[in-house]
């Protein structure tokens, strides 16, 4: 009987975080000039594009990512904490919504780090991310990367899939009404922290690769101007 009652959980997870990353990637997501608005006003960055962020101290925008993981944190605990007082009840809403927190921290650090997602290709690469978050290997489904619209679904499905055993495995107190409160809060507080730092190593470093191959091409169109002028 226990073991039916834990696929059913498990199953309803599934559905409730499916359900909260395919909203998230369809209908809410991060608008970037807002952010960017939000970059310069609120963490002072020099920035008129994202592109400008090549141009930013590694260490300056690490500590802008740290504190946009830690506003997703806050906002998941506080949600969690709402939601958790009506125990079993509430916890596929709660999953719903947190899956969404958790996706719009993730397109933020994309959006830091001089990711877009303006084009198929960086839209792909924020749910690799995502799912290097969740601590999915989805190297089957990489092949597929080039037509979004059917890889995005699966990979929703895979990382749904990873983090509804996690709830299953993490959210048993929240069978208990009230104290679920306290519960949910923490438990919201630090998935978030660890989905968020997972994808902020996923960006920082695809970051640091994009950075030098600017280095790299600036030095090389350098040295073609300063080649053209040695000649005259």
């Amino acid at each position: 009987m226990a073991e039916e009652k834990k696929s059913w959980l498990r199953r309803r997870a599934e559905e409730a975080i499916r359900g909260g990353l395919t909203r998230a990637y369809r209908t809410i997501r991060v608008e970037p000039e807002r952010f960017l608005f939000q970059l310069r006003a609120a963490y002072g960055l020099p920035i008129i594009t994202f592109h400008g962020v090549y141009s930013v101290e590694m260490s300056r925008l690490d500590d802008v990512a740290e504190s946009v993981i830690r506003s997703g944190m806050r906002m998941a605990a506080a949600e969690g904490a709402g939601l958790g007082f009506g125990g079993i009840l509430t916890i596929m809403p709660d999953l719903g919504i947190l899956s969404a927190i958790t996706m719009r921290t993730i397109q933020k650090l994309s959006l830091l780090y001089g990711f877009e997602m303006n084009t198929d290709d960086e839209v792909a690469e924020l749910w690799i991310a995502a799912a290097s978050a969740a601590g999915v290997d989805i190297s089957r489904e990489l092949l597929e990367k080039e037509v979004v619209n059917k890889f995005v679904p699966k990979v929703i499905q895979r990382i749904a899939a990873r983090a509804s055993a996690e709830v299953v495995e993490k959210w048993a107190g929240r069978l208990i009404p009230i104290a679920s409160s306290v519960i949910g809060s923490t438990l919201n507080y630090y998935f978030v922290r660890a989905w968020g730092m997972r994808a902020l190593a996923h960006f920082r470093h695809k970051h640091l690769e994009a950075r030098r191959k600017l280095i790299e091409e600036q030095s090389q169109t350098a040295g073609i101007k300063l080649s053209g002028e040695c000649k005259l």
